[in-house]
């Protein structure tokens, strides 16, 4: 199977989907019309077309937003490496850290051999919004390390846990960012679609979920299965992290003489479970934002791990392999798998079902998953995801909404793009198995609870590959 295409996405400056959503308010329109030159109108009239054509039906079902403040890159840069060091943890130490900072998780963090580690917190659109009021300028927010929490721990449990000192409040002003961003966003699409559906289903849900994720490397699985075997003393934690240093410096002399991240390797099509970190699926809240992903790998230099000083989280930062996120979507007007490429500082936003059922079908929600990088076990892949949903109450009506268009993956037809005529059809018929069609899910007058409960069950109610990850 050949490779797939590349999707470059749409991007937005901050600066202009601030300005679009401004005159998106029908008592600042007229006002922001007659302040702004013709030609700076024409050109926001091009950018509101060209955000319903990426999210409408005829595109991808996402975007990104370029050009954010300084501050929520700082916060991007400094909470997403976080997620590789809480998820390496042994148990009864990330269990303290994640109650002293209120987060949980949805994903069992005891089994050694999961993939992807997951920590959550609910985010308040009442807090988003005092943070954002209370900002000396929009879109500007507190340093990480302005403000230390104190942690409610013994003196030597203090100094252990440090790195995490402001893990809550990094969390939750970027969340309220994203949070933000997604608000944004839903005022433009409500201008251009009519009425205020989106975002007034957005505050009335009150809160919006946070998860950061860590998406394990062949190396973390080793290190937790070896560190969970046993409980250690301190002698016996130090000869561990020699073992590991030794593990790492080996798996590096294998690699010795390739490079990691331009050795030429095809990206295709993810269709089973053994090369995703994420399996296929839709989102099924309004809209998702997530960070443009960090990667991360062992140091060049092992010298460092084999002494009684190695940690956890001496791994740096390395460039996108092959230049992608490893998102990958499905896109239904293509009938063709494509890799997301997007910018590193930028923030994604992806549509929901919930807003393509919302919408009438005016926006389209994106099929999706996150593969591995072929041959980089090695690498990691960190990122920070805000899930904006309705109110578990909010009513949903199949009135005026395309039923065809809500056969989602039954759509796919069995013809396939040029570059995948060998292998599609199974890919194909492995997305039927795993991904359950919105229009088996979504009945007439549901409310989103029920429509939730529904999903969950058909992902990962017993069948399908989904029940197994």
């Amino acid at each position: 199977m050949d490779e797939i295409e590349v999707l470059e996405l749409y991007e937005i400056h901050y600066s202009d989907l601030l300005l679009l959503s401004s005159s998106s308010a029908s008592h600042n329109r007229k006002n922001v019309s007659l302040s702004l030159p013709e030609e700076e109108l024409e050109r926001l009239k091009a950018i509101r077309k060209a955000i319903i054509e990426n999210l409408g039906p005829k595109g991808p079902g996402l975007l990104s937003i370029i050009g954010v403040p300084r501050d929520a890159s700082l916060l991007r840069r400094n909470l997403l490496p976080l997620a590789r060091n809480l998820a390496l943890l042994d148990h009864e130490r990330r269990k303290r850290v994640l109650k002293e900072h209120t987060l949980g998780s949805d994903v069992p963090l005891k089994n050694p051999d999961r993939n992807v580690s997951s920590f959550a917190m609910q985010l308040k659109y009442v807090d988003a919004m005092e943070s954002a009021s209370g900002k000396p300028s929009h879109g500007s927010y507190a340093h990480f390390n302005s403000e230390p929490m104190h942690l409610h721990v013994d003196k030597v449990k203090e100094f252990e846990d440090d790195e995490f000192k402001n893990l809550a409040d990094a969390f939750r002003k970027l969340g309220y960012f994203m949070m933000e961003l997604g608000l944004l966003l839903a005022q433009i699409c409500d201008e251009l679609l009519g009425g205020q559906e989106l975002e007034q289903s957005l505050l009335e849900s009150g809160t919006a979920k946070g998860r950061l994720i860590h998406y394990h490397s062949i190396l973390d699985n080793h290190f937790i299965r070896e560190t969970g075997k046993r409980k250690v003393s301190t002698k016996k934690q130090a000869n561990s992290r020699k073992d590991q240093g030794d593990f790492i410096k080996s798996e590096q002399k294998q690699l010795q003489g390739s490079n990691l991240l331009t050795d030429g390797n095809k990206v295709v099509p993810c269709g089973n479970h053994t090369d995703l970190w994420q399996q296929w699926h839709y989102d099924y809240g309004i809209f998702t934002v997530l960070t443009a992903p960090v990667f991360l790998l062992p140091p060049c230099s092992s010298e460092n791990m084999v002494t009684d000083q190695y940690s956890i989280s001496c791994d740096q930062e390395c460039p996108y392999p092959d230049g992608h996120s490893y998102l990958q979507i499905f896109d239904p007007n293509k009938n063709n798998v494509l890799m997301v490429k997007t910018s590193p500082e930028s923030f994604i936003i992806q549509v929901g079902e919930s807003a393509d059922i919302l919408s009438k079908g005016k926006l389209q929600s994106t099929l999706h998953c996150v593969c591995r990088p072929v041959k980089l076990e090695n690498v990691s892949r960190e990122t920070f995801v805000v899930f904006l949903q309705p109110a578990w109450g909010k009513t949903f009506s199949t009135s005026d909404y395309p039923m065809e268009h809500s056969a989602s993956v039954g759509n796919l037809s069995n013809e396939g793009n040029g570059n995948f005529k060998h292998g599609f059809d199974n890919f194909v018929q492995d997305i039927h198995k795993i991904v359950p069609p919105l229009s088996s899910r979504l009945k007439d007058g549901m409310t989103f609870a029920e429509f939730s409960r529904e999903t969950t069950k058909q992902y990962y109610g017993g069948s399908g590959l989904q029940s197994n990850r």
